[in-house]
């Protein structure tokens, strides 16, 4: 029997499963993904939800309001870090406790018909997922129209963000920025960063591109995509390969692709490895994408953090 009726559509995929295989071999590594879906799919039904399908590291799930949606998302990343927590304190594998979760929401008529769900809003939260950082969930501004004030208040928006496969954008908002990321990176690995001076802008510069981006104009995409807002062609570079964010008056660096994000600040010889994390821009340096900035052969993006003293003209969005 065919349904049609406007649903809260989610979409959950587990990171990191890949190493586990790496290091576990097929068979064990198969069993703690299995049982990690497992687990954060418990999370659905107590909210009312439906689990329609597991997708390997991942699954989707639809619910009637735009907040059981919501609180299922919280209590998959809750169980997922008590789960992880588990087992660096049992001495897990470096693959087991490096796992983390990215969630998607959308909201629109859905078609449901032999067990599956199929429309706009399923594909848009599927492609969702795609911008989602480390243990993020992100959700549409149709779904934010269906939260109660102080649920809206959880959440940022990171304005509007092209999808792959889709014409039009979509406004999306982002609940508590990045749990459990290094949201400060380059104040914990270089030192305490107390500019005098808010940041005003960034300027990003690839071979003869060079555009410079304010925080109205965040977030800005980086990648391979032709809807990338800063496009480098290299095929070392994801489609949608890093995300860069204004959030509390700095901007951040979030790593969304398969390859890696790597940051070398000016002055400095360390450089900060993102996988599926975040740091903090300041200063000046060098972005790798898909390779660290040291390799000749890298795609390196430079990047200058501006202020209101440096006098630059920020295009008009």
């Amino acid at each position: 029997m065919t349904r049609i009726s406007e649903r809260s559509v989610l979409f959950a995929d587990l990171r990191g499963s890949t190493a586990l295989y790496e290091t576990l071999g097929n068979a064990e590594a198969t069993s703690v993904v299995t049982h990690t879906v497992n687990t954060v799919a418990r999370a659905v039904q107590p909210f009312g939800g439906q689990v329609i399908k597991t997708l390997g590291d991942g699954l989707m799930a639809v619910f009637d309001e735009p907040a059981q949606g919501i609180r299922a998302a919280q209590r998959m990343h809750d169980d997922l870090e008590l789960l992880v927590g588990r087992g660096r304190e049992r001495g897990a594998s470096a693959g087991l406790r490096s796992l983390r979760l990215q969630v998607a929401l959308a909201r629109g008529e859905v078609v449901e018909m032999a067990g599956d769900c199929y429309g706009d809003a399923v594909n848009v939260a599927a492609r969702l997922l795609d911008h989602a950082g480390d243990n993020e969930t992100l959700v549409t501004a149709e779904v934010m129209a269906g939260l109660g004030p102080a649920m809206q208040r959880r959440f940022r928006s990171l304005d509007w963000v092209h999808l792959r496969g889709r014409a039009e954008p979509v406004h999306v908002h982002v609940m508590g920025g990045v749990r459990g990321g290094d949201t400060q990176g380059a104040a914990t690995q270089f030192g305490a960063v107390a500019p005098t001076l808010e940041p005003e802008g960034v300027r990003l510069s690839w071979l003869d591109i060079s555009d410079v981006f304010d925080g109205e104009r965040m977030p800005v995409v980086l990648g391979r995509s032709a809807q990338a807002h800063f496009r480098v062609e290299d095929s070392r570079v994801s489609r949608s390969h890093a995300r860069l964010d204004w959030h509390g008056g700095v901007f951040q660096i979030t790593d969304l692709s398969y390859n890696g994000t790597y940051v070398r600040f000016d002055g400095g010889d360390e450089i900060v490895s993102l996988r599926r994390g975040s740091c903090t821009l300041h200063g000046s340096g060098a972005i790798g994408l898909g390779g660290t900035p040291t390799d000749p052969t890298s795609p390196v993006v430079r990047f200058e953090v501006l202020s209101s003293q440096d006098k630059v003209e920020i295009p008009a969005r």
